[in-house]
């Protein structure tokens, strides 16, 4: 299996992180992993962050592929999804809370992120299987991302309890489940808390 780990806005890949722990975890089992720095962290570009998504996409081995994201990577990978940027589907996509619409709106380093007109028909075109991990208080993400993606976009949505922004900030270190949401192969693998 190969993996692509797409980080979030002012995210430098800190090895506190659930990313970078995760990063850590599936090379140690034998498999590809790809966690790019993305360009210009605090200052995104999307057109800057779409070219290298791309790239990284492109250069993953055949065989089964896996795309995880974070925060402002999970509209990366929308605004791909929506733009037909994803030439060849990959096997399953996890989005990570995904900041709101209204939140994107408001920050003007990530403005040009605000989720784009994208539907069910695009993100099937682009993985086999989209799935949601968020919490019922993200402050990045105030109306929750359940009602602003999961339920239009017909994403099978998992929420977390308290777990704000799955970020460090909230404790998002290792995570034991989302590595074995990873190693499963399955989109349906429960995902739950991190350990306390």
């Amino acid at each position: 299996m190969s993996f692509l780990l797409l980080h979030g806005w002012q995210n430098r890949r800190p090895p506190g992180h659930w990313h970078h722990w995760l990063a850590g975890e599936l090379a140690a089992a034998g498999h590809h992993v790809v966690y790019p720095q993305l360009p210009e962290p605090d200052q995104p570009v999307l057109a800057d962050w779409l070219a290298a998504l791309r790239t990284h996409l492109g250069a993953l081995p055949a065989g089964e592929r896996t795309v995880v994201c974070h925060s402002l990577g999970c509209l990366l990978w929308l605004h791909a999804a929506a733009t037909g940027q994803v030439t060849a589907p990959v096997d399953r996509v996890l989005l990570v809370a995904p900041p709101g619409p209204d939140v994107a709106a408001g920050i003007p380093e990530i403005a040009g992120f605000h989720p784009p007109p994208v539907t069910g028909e695009q993100l099937g075109a682009a993985a086999r299987h989209t799935r949601l991990v968020c919490s019922d208080n993200d402050p990045y993400c105030p109306a929750g991302a359940a009602a602003d993606y999961g339920v239009p976009l017909g994403i099978p949505t998992t929420i977390l309890d308290g777990a704000a922004h799955l970020d460090m900030a909230a404790g998002y270190g290792p995570w034991p489940s989302i590595r074995d949401w990873c190693l499963s192969g399955s989109p349906d693998t429960p995902l739950t808390h991190r350990p306390a």
